[in-house]
């Protein structure tokens, strides 16, 4: 099976040797545009977004990026992907044990198809296989045999995780030139739900022999990038940007939660790097009604370009200070 390739340098707009701190600025620019809730196209903004979390998932793990960028850089320009033998995530799945496979189709997941046959499935062996004669497969053994697990990531929102959700996914196998009618879902994301968690979809996996029960799906969590918001357990991190007169001076900002909208009170002579805690506004620790912690995290933005004007007014600070910030 071939799939569409995508370039996800293109998609951030940096070039292949882009650093780590390149591709996050890069990444958090276009996500606030796109962002459904800033988006002036709702529909065209939700895709552009997933498009960017995938992008911003593969590129900001050093390990996905080595093996994207394994691929070569002429890839761009062949238009159809066909993944390499051996890959971890290939849509078909050959068990040691049965000399066949099986390939899984989902749709719905939150990635796209390339990016599912490059990082996102994995198959487990064939449980309930006690052997027999030698290079025997399960189809020649008297015995029942449970079929293998699926794993396959999951894109989940964090307004999700606020107050869990029902998904849709579809899921179509085939193999051995036979493919299966495609088959919908539901998915349950509960509440509180966090990155890594699994969600077991019982039967969905690869078929059983003999009788054997099928394997199950097992859809691996991975929390969607936000561009406002970095996750750390229960906890969000929020970067907040000040003036240097608001730093000096102190200032109150309205900033937004995932709960609603909250204003901090900044004092005179906040720091960059001082954090001011907002208790229970994180996401849900998975105890009743408990939420983990919302960090706002100063820095102070200077103006990128000054009017001559501001120009003499900065100079004339400068002449009247006699602060030092290298004592």
């Amino acid at each position: 099976m071939s799939v569409k390739f995508r370039d996800y340098y293109e998609i951030l707009g940096v070039n292949r040797n882009a650093s780590h701190d390149e591709i996050r600025k890069a990444y958090r620019k276009l996500a606030r545009k796109y962002h459904p809730d800033v988006a002036q196209d709702k529909v065209l903004g939700e895709e552009k977004f997933k498009e960017l979390n995938e992008a911003y998932e593969v590129l900001s793990d050093a390990e996905k990026r080595k093996k994207y960028d394994a691929l070569g850089e002429n890839w761009q320009h062949m238009g159809d992907f066909t993944p390499p033998p051996g890959g971890g995530g290939s849509y078909g799945f050959h068990s040691a044990a049965d000399g066949g496979g099986q390939e899984f189709h989902f749709e719905g997941t939150g990635f796209s198809d390339f990016f599912e046959n490059l990082f996102g499935q994995r198959a487990h062996g064939f449980s309930g296989f006690t052997g027999g004669g030698s290079g025997a497969g399960p189809r020649q053994q008297s015995h029942k045999m449970r079929g293998g697990d699926i794993e396959a990531d999951f894109l989940v929102k964090l307004e999700e995780t606020m107050t869990g959700s029902e998904r849709s996914l579809v899921l179509q196998k085939a193999g051995k030139g036979r493919a299966e009618e495609a088959k919908t879902v539901k998915i349950r994301v509960p509440r509180g739900i966090t990155e890594g968690q699994l969600i077991r979809c019982a039967g969905l996996g690869q078929p059983g022999f003999n009788g054997g029960e099928p394997g199950d799906l097992f859809l691996r969590v991975r929390l969607e990038r936000h561009p406002d918001f970095r996750v750390k357990g229960s906890d969000l991190y929020h970067d907040l940007a000040l003036a240097p007169w608001e730093a000096v001076l102190g200032t109150t900002v309205s900033i937004k939660t995932l709960h609603g909208p909250v204003k901090i009170k900044i004092p005179e002579g906040t720091e960059a790097g001082t954090e001011f805690r907002l208790r229970d506004r994180g996401l849900p620790t998975g105890e009743s009604n408990h939420f983990g912690d919302l960090y706002a995290v100063i820095s102070v933005a200077v103006p990128p370009n000054v009017t001559p004007e501001e120009r003499v007014l900065w100079a004339d600070l400068a002449a009247k200070s006699d602060f030092n910030p290298r004592n």
